[in-house]
């Protein structure tokens, strides 16, 4: 590599040159020292055995372009005095993150054990990798870091969020060039589409290229530089390359580089806010191609290692068997003469510290990487200015989802001024009824307009892609630099992004752990188009196992919610709204449902989670005979239904009538916050009657969350079973034997004495559902009796 571009528009004095260089060799020292010693950090003595970890883990490929980059990062914000905050997307390039942190003196200051001398470097390099230590890649134990580093793919949609709402925030994203072969960084290249050069702040891709993976090389590297630089230009950005192995070379091209992408967005930014320009903004990013592994061991036991995929790990393994790499892991380290860079306790000197910004400026102390410390209480409106009134449960019915749009559109309006609240979705906010936000916001939109168009805004907060990655990863962004969002969804595709989300509660609950971090506004879903309502879109739309995904996570950290009705619905979304901390997920419905609560009835069974209705069941004080359980609007509809028909014609049968709203409940209180005592669970399903559970997923998943009660044997749920096809709505339920029909069927075949006593009940019931089957074929709707049904019991 010789080639490089820029060098004559910055130029370095000889003592910048100088200083910047010690500080790239101080976090090449400190980054490689983190995966090899435990002992002697200062290689004051010669190495031995005795000094190396006994289990090498780590990855150094990528670490030194990563130390260039925040070296360089270092001169530009304390030269230019920026506000920046950085997301590392080489996932496993921990130890630079770790090496720069410390050097800054902000690792310090998180953890006053781990000092800027010779013990707090010891200490730094046993503890990495390490039991009882810290992980390999950036992580919630990083300073500086909201991107959780262990899968690639996220980090250019998490610099996009942190930079909305941000405007005075530069945010540098460095992209590996193996991470640049995921599907959601190749679709997040056009969140540049969505950036506003008023209200947002900037992000600056710097795309590094080294040519490997673990064992391949890799896509962007190989293609001509030509051909590359088209490809970034069409995704609308002005590439600036940098290009070398020759340090000194590459530190003036960097230096160039830098100052010419901030010279550019300070002109664009410039233009928009001051001149009033309007014309879609290129922004410059950089592609910096240095070697893997560079600076590192040339060659090992005669293959060659640096700018080769055997850099990408340990390059020097069995250090501590052998003495020939032990040898030449001591020259490795010592041609960093780590004598010049830290004083003789351990302190780095002046040189590497002279680039280095003051106070919060520091890229790992910044706040926007603990956006807990931002956060705003979030203003909601009273709800009961939003509520439906209900004067009869089951008699009125209303669109969940639409009546929500109306409190979302307020607290789009409630927060017009200090904009810190968004709504994103894969191009489905009016499909899911929530168009109303668009009376206090538009769509985001930076890319050409036609006459056409509606509700497209430079300035909007309503984002909409069709990449649910890219939505996901906005949202992220956002929500950990201290804003509050929603993300609403069609249930069935959310689970494009179910690998997203694993990594975002693995954050979260290992920063409920870090008395440091401070709590963030909870990533909050509202799934609705759901299974039991896609009749007309048929099986590929009909999955609802998001839920069961989610709810195999850390329990302190997920919740399921279910609401019945639109009232419900408005008090779900103002406790999750307002919660910190959790990955809440929302089901409901966007089609008209039947009001079952009033406002005062929604907030009180929503508290409890789980109750029964008295109003629907026929146990007048007395013990029931039969419990009929529900969780979700088409499952509650359904078992009202069949408690009708079982107060018609059994109206000695004793029936209790419960709604799950907060799934959850049904756990263990041991094993989750939100979990029933078995004293609360048995006083409300019983310990030996029989439950006839309707629900609005998969079912084997109430099993699972209820399996410990001693009722459980006498558990029976009904629920998805993957028999969808494009049908009618009814005939959705009957497919899968959640109908009321079959429901009823339920309680004659498991209450006792009645298969005998109710035969004829039950053969009424199944003729029902043949006579069902066949009107659906001549007539292409509903049965009469199923269509105009309402609760007037």
């Amino acid at each position: 590599m010789s080639k490089v571009e820029h060098q004559d528009a910055t130029v370095l004095s000889d003592d910048e040159l100088r200083t910047l260089d010690a500080h790239w060799r101080a976090a090449n020292y400190l980054a490689a020292a983190q995966i090899y010693l435990m002992a002697n950090p200062l290689l004051t003595e010669p190495l031995r055995p005795e000094h190396i970890k006994p289990r090498l883990l780590g990855h150094w490929g990528t670490s030194p372009g990563l130390n260039l980059v925040h070296t360089h990062l270092n001169r530009v914000i304390k030269a230019r005095g920026l506000d920046a905050l950085c997301v590392w997307g080489p996932g496993h390039g921990g130890p630079s993150v770790l090496a720069n942190s410390w050097l800054e003196g902000s690792y310090s200051e998180t953890y006053p054990d781990v000092t800027r001398d010779v013990a707090g470097m010891e200490r730094l390099f046993r503890q990495f990798s390490f039991p009882g230590g810290v992980p390999s890649h950036v992580a919630p134990e990083t300073p500086g870091s909201i991107h959780e580093g262990g899968e690639l793919g996220y980090s250019l949609a998490h610099a996009y969020g942190a930079a909305f709402d941000n405007p005075g925030l530069l945010v540098a994203c460095v992209i590996g060039d193996g991470e640049a072969e995921t599907g959601p960084l190749a679709t997040a290249w056009h969140s540049n589409k969505f950036l506003d050069p008023v209200q947002d702040g900037a992000v600056l891709p710097i795309l590094h290229l080294n040519g490997y993976k673990i064992a391949n090389p890799t896509v962007l590297a190989r293609v001509p530089e030509a051909e590359l630089d088209a490809l970034l230009r069409g995704y609308g950005h002005e590439p600036i390359h940098v290009t070398g192995d020759d340090p000194a070379q590459v530190h003036r091209a960097m230096a160039a580089a830098l100052d010419d992408a901030l010279d550019r967005i300070a002109l664009a930014q410039r233009t928009a806010r001051e001149d009033g320009g309007t014309r879609r903004v290129h922004w410059p990013m950089i592609v910096l191609r240095t070697p893997k592994g560079w600076t590192g061991p040339a060659e090992v036991d005669g293959e060659p290692v640096a700018g080769t995929w055997r850099a990408h790990q340990v390059p020097l393994p069995g250090v501590r068997e052998n003495p020939a790499h032990l040898r030449q892991l001591e020259e490795w380290l010592r041609s960093y003469r780590p004598e010049e860079l830290f004083d003789q306790d351990g302190r780095p000197v002046a040189d590497v510290l002279a680039c280095v910004p003051d106070g919060s400026r520091r890229l790992g102390a910044t706040a926007h990487a603990n956006g807990g410390l931002l956060v705003r209480d979030l203003p909601i409106a009273d709800l009961d200015g939003f509520a439906v009134p209900v004067e009869k449960p089951g008699t009125t019915l209303h669109e969940p989802t639409r009546v929500l749009g109306d409190l979302l559109e307020q607290i789009m309006r409630d927060t017009r001024s200090r904009r810190d609240f968004r709504l994103v979705g894969p191009d489905e906010t009016a499909s899911n009824r929530l168009q109303a936000v668009y009376g206090a916001s538009g769509k985001a939109w930076q890319a050409e307009r036609l006459p056409v168009d509606e509700h497209l805004d430079r300035h909007g907060r309503v984002l909409e892609i069709l990449s649910e990655h890219t939505c996901q990863g906005w949202l992220e962004g956002y929500l950990l630099t201290g804003r509050h969002g929603l993300f609403s969804c069609y249930e069935a595709f959310v689970h494009i992004v179910d690998s997203m989300v694993n990594q975002h509660i693995k954050w979260l609950r290992t920063a409920r752990r870090l008395p440091w971090r401070a709590p963030v506004a909870s990533l909050n879903y509202l799934l609705t188009s759901h299974v039991w309502r896609q009749d007309h879109n048929g099986f590929s739309h009909q999955d609802p196992g998001f839920v069961d995904h989610v709810l195999n996570k850390s329990p302190e950290v997920v919740r399921v919610y279910l609401p019945p009705d639109a009232n419900t619905l408005l008090s779900v979304a103002d406790h999750v709204l307002r919660s910190r901390d959790y990955v809440n997920v929302v089901v409901a419905g966007k089609q008209p449902c039947f009001d079952w609560l009033s406002m005062d009835q929604a907030r009180a069974h929503c508290a409890r989670g789980a109750g029964i209705w008295d109003w629907a069941g026929t146990e007048n004080g007395g013990e029931p005979d039969v419990v009929l359980a529900c969780a979700g609007d088409v499952p509650t509809q359904e078992i009202l239904a069949a408690a009708q028909l079982l107060r018609r014609h059994l109206p000695r049968l004793a029936v209790r009538v419960v709604n799950v709203v907060d799934m959850t409940r049904l756990l263990p209180r041991e094993e989750h916050p939100h979990g029933m005592t078995d004293f609360e669970y048995d006083g409300l399903f019983t310990a030996d009657k029989p439950v006839i559970f309707a629900y609005h997923g998969y079912p084997w998943l109430v099993h699972r969350l209820a399996y410990r009660r001693a009722g459980h044997r006498h558990l029976h749920v009904r629920g998805y079973k993957e028999a969808g096809t494009t049908t009618t709505p009814f005939d959705m339920v009957v497919r899968n034997d959640l109908d009321r029909y079959r429901l009823v069927m339920d309680v004659i075949d498991r209450v006792p004495g009645l298969a005998v006593r109710a035969a004829a009940l039950r053969q009424l019931m199944a003729d029902a559902r043949t006579r069902h089957h066949a009107w659906i074929r001549a007539h292409g709707t509903d049965l009469p009796e199923v269509a105009d049904w309402s609760w007037n019991a």
